[in-house]
C-alpha cells in the first residue's frame, strides 16, 4: 500500500540514490538495486502510472547526478541563476521522459509471463532507451547504467559488447531480482541461475586480454595547469598562464610524449605562434613530441574550432573536436535569444565541429586516437581509428565543474573507452582528473585535483581489435530488440 501511495516520491528517491553507484562513490550494487526497485514499482502499474514513476526515477537520477550543470553555467559561464536553473531542469525533464516512455511501453505490453517481462522486455528496453538518449537530439550518454560497473565483475563484458552490454547485464540482474521476489518457484530458480551465469561468466573473463603489445613502452608526461576557469581568459592572467605551462613543459622534457589539456592556452593558435615556436625548439632538443589543446581561428570562414595540435617529427597535424557541448560551445537557441545573450554579455558564439572522419594523430612514433572533452563519452565514435591507433588520448577542461562529481564521472567513462578498445588511454586535464588508464580500464597513474602537476608515466602500445571494436554496438542493440519482440509475443502463463 505504501508503494502505491508514495510511489512517485519513492521512485525519485530511488533514482537519486542510484547516482551513488557511479563515481566518485562507486557503490555499484545500486546500479542493480535502483532499477530493480523501479521494476517493482512498475509491476502491475497502469501505463499512465508507470510513465509517471519512470519520469520521477529518471528525474531523480539526473537531478542528483548532473547538478554540476548549474555550476558550469552559472558559476563559470556567468549566466544568471534563473537561466542556469532552466538549463539544468530542461535536460533533466528530457532525460526523465525517456524513462517515462519505457515505463509506459512496458506497462502497455504487460500481458505476458513475469519471467519474460522481467528478463527480456525490461532489460532489452532499458538498454535500447539508454542508447537512444545517448545520440538523439545531440545525445547525453551520461549516467548510463553500465558505467557504474567500472570496478565490478561486469566490466569484463566491455571488450565484448561495450558499455551497452554491461548495461544489459545489470538490467537483466535487476529484472531477475524482481522474479526472485515475486515470481513462481520455477521462475525463481531460472532467475537465480541467470544471475549466477552472468556474474560468474563475467568474473571468469576478468583476465582475458583481447589485444597484443607492439613495440616498446613509451614515456609520457601529462600537464595539469590548474588554472581557475574564471581567471583563464582574463588578459591580466594571460602571461601567468603562458609562463606556467612553459615551466610545466620544461619539467616534462625528456618524456617521449607530452600532452597539454584542452584549450590549455588563453589565446588562439595564430596568436601563440612565437610562443609555440620556442616550446617546439625546447621539445625537439630533448626528443619530446607534443600534443597541445588549442582553439584555432579560420581566417577564410571566420570559424573557430576546438583542436588538439600535434608537433612531432612526423610533422604538424590537427584533430578537431566533433562533439560540441550544448550551451558551452554551441547554443541551440533561436536568433532572438542569441541576440539577447549578446546584449547581456553572455556567451553566444557557436564553434564549428570537426569532420566526422579524422585520421589518428602521429606522435612519439605512435598513431593516437584522439578525443576532446566529453567526446570520450561516445564509445562507438572511436572505433574507426582502432585499426591504426596504438594508444588513445583525451584532453579536457574540467575547470568548468569545480569540486563536483562531473570529473569523476567523466574519468569513469574514459576507463570504459580504454577497456572497450584494449588500449591505454592517456588523459590530460586542466585541473583534474589527469590520469593514465591501462588497457584493462584500471588507473595506473593519477594526479591530484586542483594542483599544478606533471604526471609522468609509461604506456605500452597495443594492436589488434577487441570483439567490440570489430562489431560496435549493433549486435547488442539488435539482440535487445529481438528480446523485446519475443517478449511481446510471449503468452502469459496460466
Amino acid at each position: 500500500m505504501t508503494l502505491r501511495r508514495h510511489g512517485t516520491w519513492l521512485a525519485a528517491l530511488a533514482g537519486a540514490a542510484t547516482t551513488l553507484a557511479f563515481a566518485p562513490y562507486g557503490l555499484f550494487p545500486l546500479a542493480v538495486l535502483g532499477p530493480a526497485f523501479l521494476f517493482l514499482l512498475w509491476d502491475d502499474a497502469t501505463p499512465r502510472r508507470a510513465a509517471r514513476l519512470g519520469f520521477a526515477w529518471g528525474a531523480g537520477l539526473f537531478l542528483a547526478g548532473t547538478w554540476w550543470i548549474y555550476t558550469a553555467i552559472h558559476d563559470f559561464g556567468g549566466a544568471p541563476a534563473w537561466l542556469a536553473t532552466l538549463v539544468l531542469l530542461v535536460p533533466i525533464a528530457v532525460m526523465g521522459s525517456y524513462y517515462a516512455l519505457l515505463g509506459w511501453l512496458a506497462a502497455r505490453f504487460d500481458r505476458r509471463s513475469r519471467l519474460a517481462h522481467c528478463l527480456m522486455l525490461l532489460p532489452g528496453g532499458w538498454t535500447l532507451m539508454e542508447w537512444l538518449r545517448g545520440w538523439l537530439l545531440s545525445g547525453f550518454p551520461w549516467l548510463q547504467l553500465g558505467y557504474a560497473h567500472s570496478d565490478s565483475p561486469l566490466a569484463a563484458l566491455a571488450p565484448i559488447g561495450g558499455v551497452h552490454l554491461v548495461t544489459l547485464a545489470s538490467a537483466v540482474t535487476a529484472g531477475a531480482l524482481l522474479v526472485i521476489l515475486r515470481g513462481a518457484w520455477r521462475d525463481r530458480g531460472i532467475a537465480f541461475a541467470i544471475i549466477v551465469a552472468i556474474w560468474g561468466g563475467s568474473w571468469g573473463l576478468a583476465g582475458q586480454q583481447w589485444t597484443t603489445t607492439v613495440g616498446d613502452e613509451i614515456s609520457v608526461a601529462l600537464l595539469q595547469g590548474a588554472i581557475p576557469q574564471d581567471e583563464k581568459w582574463q588578459v591580466d592572467h594571460r602571461k601567468e598562464t603562458l609562463d606556467r605551462y612553459r615551466a610545466l613543459n620544461r619539467e616534462a622534457l625528456g618524456q617521449r610524449l607530452i600532452v597539454w589539456p584542452e584549450a590549455a592556452l588563453p589565446v588562439l593558435a595564430h596568436e601563440a605562434e612565437v610562443y609555440l615556436a620556442s616550446i617546439r625548439a625546447e621539445a625537439r632538443a630533448r626528443n619530446s613530441d607534443l600534443l597541445i589543446g588549442l582553439l584555432r581561428y579560420d581566417f577564410e570562414t571566420g570559424e573557430i574550432r576546438n583542436g588538439l595540435f600535434a608537433m612531432s617529427d612526423a610533422g604538424d597535424a590537427w584533430y578537431y573536436k566533433r562533439r560540441l557541448v550544448p550551451f558551452g560551445e554551441f547554443f541551440p537557441v533561436p536568433d532572438f535569444v542569441r541576440h539577447w545573450m549578446r546584449l547581456m554579455s553572455l556567451p553566444y558564439y557557436d564553434m564549428t565541429p570537426g569532420a566526422e572522419n579524422q585520421a589518428p594523430l602521429a606522435a612519439a612514433g605512435q598513431k593516437l586516437g584522439a578525443t576532446i572533452c566529453y567526446e570520450d563519452a561516445y564509445g562507438s565514435e572511436q572505433l574507426a581509428v582502432l585499426g591504426e591507433a596504438t594508444l588513445l588520448v583525451n584532453v579536457t577542461n574540467n575547470a568548468w565543474f569545480g569540486d563536483s562529481a562531473a570529473p569523476h564521472q567523466q574519468l569513469q567513462m574514459a576507463r570504459f573507452r580504454a577497456r572497450e578498445a584494449g588500449r591505454s588511454l592517456i588523459r590530460s586535464t586542466s585541473n583534474g582528473i589527469t590520469a593514465v588508464i591501462a588497457p584493462d580500464g584500471k588507473i595506473s597513474a593519477e594526479a591530484p585535483q586542483f594542483v599544478q602537476a606533471v604526471l609522468k608515466s609509461s604506456v605500452q602500445p597495443m594492436t589488434g581489435l577487441t570483439p567490440y571494436a570489430r562489431t560496435g554496438n549493433w549486435p547488442v542493440l539488435l539482440g535487445c530488440l529481438l528480446m523485446a519482440m519475443i517478449c511481446i509475443g510471449y503468452p502469459r502463463a496460466a
